[in-house]
């Protein structure tokens, strides 16, 4: 008597395990790849914008060295050694024609602007001293230093706007100062003389 097996609704073929087992995968696969194409949002960053800019701008293509020295009302200050203090940042730090140039394409391109920038991204309330000091000459020559501080919020608005001579090398002068209020308005805007170099 032969043995005669008989299909049961039970049971199923290889083929269609094989598609399960693949279609199961590619589910996985495809909810990994929405989890990583959504992370999680970081927390704690703080969003880099300016409030005031103050510049220092002097001669195009001068070989002179000018730094600019500006001190915040906890009494901390940027300058080319320390270019961040509390909301402070020299983003430029310019040395005259000292990298100033580079190759493009073969070609030799000069940036003979000559600007020293700090950037001030808060309101915190009380004085700003904003001082030039005449770092190193290869002229020997006097240099007008052009210093501008502008708040940038809520509107663009120039606060300051003059020039500042500086006689010789190491000489230090007060370009600007200025008081920061509690509404982030600016008063006392002055160039009463006072050296904040070390």
């Amino acid at each position: 008597m032969a043995f005669r097996r008989t299909r049961r609704h039970s049971d199923t073929d290889p083929f269609t395990d094989l598609l399960f087992n693949a279609l199961l995968g590619f589910t996985f696969m495809f909810l990994i790849a929405v989890f990583f194409l959504n992370p999680p949002t970081k927390q704690g960053d703080i969003p880099a914008k300016a409030e005031y800019i103050v510049t220092a701008t002097w001669e195009p293509g001068r070989p002179d060295d000018i730094d600019l020295w500006v001190k915040g009302p906890s009494g901390d200050k940027v300058w080319y050694l320390h270019p961040e203090a509390g909301l402070m940042n020299l983003d430029r730090d310019d040395r005259g024609l000292i990298n100033d140039e580079m190759i493009v394409d073969g070609n030799r391109i000069t940036n003979e602007l000559n600007q020293e920038v700090v950037t001030v991204r808060g309101r915190a309330p009380g004085e700003y001293i904003v001082n030039l000091q005449y770092y190193a000459s290869e002229t020997g020559q006097p240099v007008e230093v052009d210093v501008a501080v502008t708040r940038v919020n809520p509107r663009l608005e120039v606060v300051y706007k003059g020039t500042t001579t500086l006689d010789y090398p190491n000489q230090e002068k007060t370009a600007v100062r200025f008081t920061v209020n509690g509404d982030g308005s600016v008063s006392n805007v002055n160039t009463l003389q006072t050296s904040i170099v070390e």
